[in-house]
């Protein structure tokens, strides 16, 4: 059984940033991909970011590359997602996810977080 709870959500303005967490618990995820998604309201799930079991490969969405930076610390069992410059559009929920494999998570991951809200005002 894999828990996680993301948290750092908030109210913010264009040009702001923020930083989520995500902290898991239960069978260990240290070996293992993990990764961000969000939901816009009315919109389907999407991939944001993920990173590898040891940080050294990482995978962003075209729309936050060069904005958001994903990061883990293992020892911590957390994984990380800085936002840079938000921007309207990233108005959304934001989830951690990890798949049961280990391999990079997708939208169809069986292990999610309850969410975060993002919401980025003009």
């Amino acid at each position: 059984q894999v828990r996680l709870v993301e948290s750092g959500g908030g109210l913010v303005q264009v040009g702001d940033s923020l930083r989520l967490s995500c902290e898991w618990s239960g069978r260990t995820l240290s070996m293992d991909a993990l990764g961000w998604f969000r939901q816009a309201p009315g919109k389907e799930r999407e991939f944001a970011a993920a990173i590898s079991w040891d940080g050294t490969y990482t995978r962003y969405a075209e729309s936050v590359k060069g904005r958001f930076t994903i990061s883990r610390d293992n020892d911590k069992n957390t994984v990380y997602l800085e936002m840079n410059n938000l921007k309207f559009q990233d108005t959304g929920v934001y989830y951690c996810a990890a798949d049961a494999s280990g391999t990079w998570p997708t939208v169809r991951s069986d292990y999610w977080g309850q969410g975060t809200q993002v919401t980025v005002s003009s």
